[in-house]
């Protein structure tokens, strides 16, 4: 980022100066933040600056929020084994308003996991700090058998509908389920749809959570008329992974519907525990990047920062402009020259 020359309109030796009255309220407001500034010590304002870091600043964030998610769905499962537990000790079958009221609570807060975790916790309760949270699913028709078997075949993938470019792959038999994983995720890759290995010689495909509704009604597939018909795009039927907790199952009506409920907010518990330690983990290395940020040498600051800085200035949005404007109104040369010089 460059910054060109101040100019600064001074009046000529002949001429006698002309100041502009200024409120004294205007005037304190805009002396008050450079007094502030050349109070403190340099080390103390490139202390502050240091840590301005827009990416890692959002994960931290992230992270805080998907904790704040996890502890608020840990305490309400807490009070649900507790109800449910009191309610079969006591040997009370009969349908309970307040529970099913709990219970459908719950299953309200699980709903809007993905707002309330900053996007950064998926279905299956893994926690991704950048909050590309993704939904897992199978396509039905290509599993180990059709695709490690058959005659050689092209299939041509549509995301979106018609007039969407297609996604080439070719598979043949005998194919090794690493050779698979490489081939589907290479060409499906531009619409980010990625491609795993299940372990069994299938695939598991996963798109970002926001993306699944768009790609679940629209993903169609052409094949060479052994797989896939020829000829024309067909949709393909899949099978989204189950989320970790599946509340819609549980109930409060009967012995075995509030047992079996109880087994279930045992086994969530345990996944939300796990998911808690993850994200833990991940803020401790958060930290550790704060830290190590701190740490660095006063050039690869001073560049980063630049860049960072730059990059945000150049984007066209008021909000930008309305949070830069402030701190460059009332700066002039002997202020710049000043601050330069501080030791």
């Amino acid at each position: 980022m460059r910054i060109g020359p101040l100019n600064v309109d001074r009046p000529a030796a002949d001429e006698p100066a002309v100041t502009e009255p200024r409120r004294p309220e205007a005037a304190s407001r805009v002396d008050a933040a450079p007094a502030k500034l050349l109070a403190g010590s340099r080390g103390s304002v490139r202390s502050g600056l240091n840590q301005w870091d827009p990416g890692l600043n959002q994960q931290l964030s992230r992270a805080q929020q998907a904790l704040a998610f996890v502890d608020q769905i840990e305490s309400r499962l807490q009070g649900l084994k507790s109800d449910l537990s009191a309610r079969l000790a006591d040997d009370r079958s009969a349908g309970d308003p307040a529970l099913a009221g709990k219970l459908r609570d719950f299953a309200d807060s699980w709903s809007k996991r993905q707002a309330t975790s900053g996007g950064g916790l998926d279905g299956q309760l893994a926690f991704d700090a950048a909050g590309s949270a993704r939904q897992s699913f199978k396509i039905r028709g290509l599993d180990r058998n059709a695709l490690q078997s058959g005659d050689k075949e092209t299939l041509a993938f549509s995301v979106g509908g018609i007039g969407q470019r297609l996604l080439v792959v070719s598979i043949e038999p005998g194919l090794s389920e690493d050779a698979l994983v490489r081939r589907f995720d290479q060409a499906l890759a531009p619409a980010d749809i990625r491609v795993t290995g299940d372990g069994q010689g299938g695939l598991t495909f996963s798109v970002a959570e926001s993306a699944w509704p768009a790609v679940r009604d629209s993903l169609s597939v052409k094949g060479a008329g052994k797989r896939f018909p020829s000829g024309q795009l067909v949709q393909v039927k899949t099978d989204a992974a189950p989320a970790a907790i599946r509340p819609g199952n549980w109930g409060s009506e009967g012995t075995e519907v509030q047992r079996q409920t109880l087994q279930q907010v045992i086994n969530a518990l345990s996944k939300v525990r796990h998911a808690r330690e993850v994200i833990n983990r991940a803020l401790a290395e958060l930290g550790r990047r704060v830290t190590d940020r701190a740490a660095s040498s006063d050039q690869d600051w001073a560049l980063a920062f630049a860049a960072d800085f730059e990059s945000i200035a150049l984007q066209p949005v008021y909000q930008i402009y309305s949070a830069i404007a402030p701190a460059l109104v009332s700066i002039s040369r002997d202020r710049v020259v000043s601050l330069l010089a501080l030791d």
